[in-house]
């Protein structure tokens, strides 16, 4: 039964409440705010779910394209509405289109509400959608992709490291963690925060002198993202298209491991951003890691993306007792592969415990520890790379 007590006076929703309770309460604020037509927001588009958080509603409407535009405009009066219920200090309110809004759904709020936290890749599918890659990243100059063939291989401690370089080269530098189903970002930049939306759009977590974005600010650190495709192209493309990433001379991107839809996705609507950039190839020195490798490599090729270099990482280990290296995985398989593809050979990172422990401790181990062996490492490769983006720009410069 709904309940008809009026919004500002319903009690209190709170994280571990019923959701039902609270989508009730929305959805009477969602049937009381109208448009110019004197139409309510339920009567065209459908209260597909509700989660609380923190304080902070997470409202996904279902609608469709041409509806989508009607709602819009009422946004900021429901989505103020909304936060001024009695436990609820903030909205956001989401569209999606992947289904259409029924009849029956539209004056009713979802079964089964709550039961995302917060899912990004259905929110403002039809608004993420209208970007065309030549308006997406306007204020960056240039995109990195940090990639390899398949996971394992220490991609995600590379970009990170990579992109924190870049700032210390005096690069504005933005670090983008595309991989949903695994994300790291938080873990190794040592933020647990949540972003602030403003106007619609989020605001991107400052660290170590970088901006930085990652569905894993947005849920639970246990929580698993079983989503399908689409969902994560959406929030892929959300976070390109709806981030306040300002003026950036480069944007990092952690890419996700494999050569599937999400690294396809990035690289054409990325296209002319990676054009000015390039791609990073992450391997370790074993032949089944470079085979792995050489894919990632002939996927940029074929998207026409620069390919900047090829990592090799895990290269050696030093012990910390007596300084003997050993070459665990083999020694110089990633150099002779970029040797082969006619791709440079951009560093060689050793396999160290410390830069495990700064992952984990979420420093950096080129900030944590400058001096070190592996800091040093990844300042050669941030230099190699920043030489590599200074000659691009300069080659473009007009004469």
């Amino acid at each position: 039964m709904t309940d008809t007590t009026p919004p500002n006076d319903l009690p209190p929703a709170s994280p571990g409440t019923d959701a039902r309770s609270a989508e009730t309460r929305i959805a009477d604020i969602l049937k009381s705010e109208q448009d110019s037509q004197g139409s309510n927001v339920l009567s065209f588009a459908a209260l597909e779910s509700v989660s609380v958080r923190d304080g902070h509603a997470h409202v996904s409407l279902a609608t469709s394209r041409d509806n989508a535009s009607r709602v819009e405009p009422l946004r900021p009066r429901v989505e103020a509405a909304i936060a001024s219920l009695l436990g609820i200090t903030g909205a956001t309110l989401s569209f999606t289109s992947h289904r259409p809004a029924t009849p029956t759904a539209a004056n009713a709020p979802a079964q089964g509400g709550g039961h995302r936290p917060f899912n990004l890749g259905d929110k403002r599918r039809n608004a993420a959608s209208r970007h065309a890659p030549e308006t997406l990243l306007p204020g960056v100059k240039a995109v990195i992709a940090v990639a390899s063939g398949k996971g394992g291989v220490g991609k995600s401690t590379t970009a990170v490291n990579l992109a924190v370089g870049l700032a210390r080269e005096g690069l504005k530098t933005g670090l983008l963690d595309a991989d949903i189903y695994g994300p790291s970002l938080p873990r190794m930049l040592g933020r647990n925060t949540r972003p602030d939306v403003v106007d619609g759009t989020i605001l991107p977590i400052e660290a170590w002198g970088l901006k930085s974005m990652s569905i894993g600010y947005l849920v639970d650190e246990n929580q698993a993202m079983i989503w399908r495709g689409p969902m994560v192209m959406g929030a892929l493309t959300q976070f390109l298209g709806e981030v306040e990433w300002g003026e950036l001379d480069v944007l990092v991107i952690d890419m996700p491991p494999g050569t599937g839809d999400a690294q396809l996705t990035l690289a054409q609507k990325l296209g002319p951003k990676l054009a000015t950039g390039g791609a990073v190839i992450v391997s370790t020195p074993q032949d089944i890691a470079l085979l792995d490798a050489r894919r990632g490599v002939a996927m940029f090729e074929r998207m026409e993306t620069p390919i900047l270099g090829v990592v090799e990482n895990m290269s050696y280990f030093c012990c910390p007792n007596c300084n003997h290296r050993t070459e665990l995985f083999g020694h110089g398989g990633a150099k002779a592969e970029a040797e082969k593809m006619g791709v440079p050979f951009l560093a060689e990172i050793p396999l160290l415990a410390d830069i495990r422990a700064s992952g984990d401790d979420g420093t950096p181990i080129i900030l944590s520890a400058p001096d070190s062996e592996a800091a040093q490492a990844y300042t050669r490769l941030a230099q190699a790379v920043a030489r590599s983006l200074s000659s691009e720009h300069s080659t473009k410069e007009p004469s």
